[in-house]
């Protein structure tokens, strides 16, 4: 079978392309977060300046997934973005669930945080 092959099947090659590009995502997700890590301890930044820096972080690391994924699958690229966003945000959502056993942190910030998730990655694809 080959490469061209495995392309042309329903599902088997975006999947694993797909997950490769939300791995990458959270991979770059801990670097930037111990970056900020770092320069929490450094500089001793305040709340406010954390959650922006942390906001920033989920739309830059959607940004590459969907900017990745649209390079690759040159089709409906706004699309491929938007689902890579959502699937970052699905992950995270469902991680903080398992950590916190708490529904209730599914409040607040919830709709904000899928938007500029989704948008992100959006704007990764549209401009790949």
């Amino acid at each position: 079978m080959t490469k061209g092959d495995r392309q042309g099947k329903a599902g088997e090659f975006p999947a694993l392309f797909l997950l490769k590009s939300l791995l990458f995502s959270y991979i770059l997700t801990g670097g930037l977060l111990l970056l900020l890590a770092l320069l929490l301890y450094k500089a001793g930044l305040s709340q406010k300046v954390v959650s922006v820096c942390i906001i920033l972080i989920y739309v830059i690391a959607t940004f590459f997934a969907g900017f990745i994924t649209g390079k690759k699958l040159k089709n409906r690229k706004f699309l491929w973005g938007a689902l890579m966003g959502t699937l970052y945000f699905v992950v995270l959502v469902v991680i903080s669930l398992i950590v916190n056993r708490q529904p209730g942190i599914l409040t607040g910030s919830f709709a904000t945080t899928l938007i500029l998730c989704g948008g992100g990655g959006m704007l990764g694809g549209m401009l790949s």
